[in-house]
């Protein structure tokens, strides 16, 4: 008898618990009828929309990123001074500058800082990227910033170099070329202005010797 009322109740139980499980399943599609409009984290009735299809068509919908979020890198070599900050705080390495100085100004940032050296090479390889924003932080000109751009992916990784410099291989060779010219013109200038003491015909100048002060001698054991 005891046996009967437990499989009964069992039963009972089971059929209840699936009900509820049922229901509040039917209540969901039935709330699901219409999408939720893509909206920000950041907004201030993000958590209030309970209900609706969170599921956006991708690419033809997108849901909005955060302002501060970290993706992909971009580089206004305008405004980039080849500080070479980036490169060194990097802990992937995945920067990569050719620097080429200038012996004069040459022009000025947004910001009024004076740029006295070419970016030959600004390559950025975002396959090593970790996503630290370090390089960003460091920049004195703010150049270097962080995209809401996330989806670059690519079927080959090469794809994943972006390039910003924009100076042609003549133009580079011209700077070098300069950059060595004033060089030499500094060494030859220095060369002529420098005095020399003249010395008379037949007077050899004395050689110093440093004095070298003999080690004591070592005392004898008693």
């Amino acid at each position: 008898m005891e046996r009967k009322l437990t499989y009964w109740s069992n039963l009972i139980l089971t059929v209840k618990t699936l009900a509820q499980g049922l229901s509040l399943t039917f209540s969901h599609i039935l709330k699901a009828r219409k999408s939720r409009s893509p909206i920000s984290i950041q907004e201030a009735g993000y958590f209030d929309k309970q209900s609706g299809i969170a599921t956006v068509q991708y690419p033809l919908e997108t849901i909005p990123v955060p302002d501060n979020g970290r993706y992909k890198l971009h580089n206004e070599i305008e405004d980039c001074i080849v500080c070479d900050k980036c490169v060194k705080v990097c802990p992937v390495n995945c920067i990569t500058i050719e620097p080429i100085r200038s012996a004069e100004e040459f022009g000025k940032t947004s910001d009024g800082t004076p740029k006295r050296i070419y970016a030959a090479k600004f390559d950025i390889d975002m396959g090593k990227c970790c996503f630290c924003g370090l390089c960003t932080t460091v920049c004195p000109t703010e150049c270097l910033t962080m995209t809401k751009e996330y989806d670059f992916a690519s079927f080959d990784i090469a794809e994943h170099n972006f390039e910003f410099a924009n100076m042609t291989q003549n133009e580079i060779e011209k700077k070098k070329a300069a950059w060595e010219a004033s060089q030499k013109a500094k060494v030859t200038a220095a060369s002529a202005t420098q005095p020399t003491t003249p010395v008379a015909p037949g007077v050899v100048k004395p050689v110093f010797k440093p004095r070298i002060t003999p080690p004591p001698p070592p005392e004898k054991a008693e």
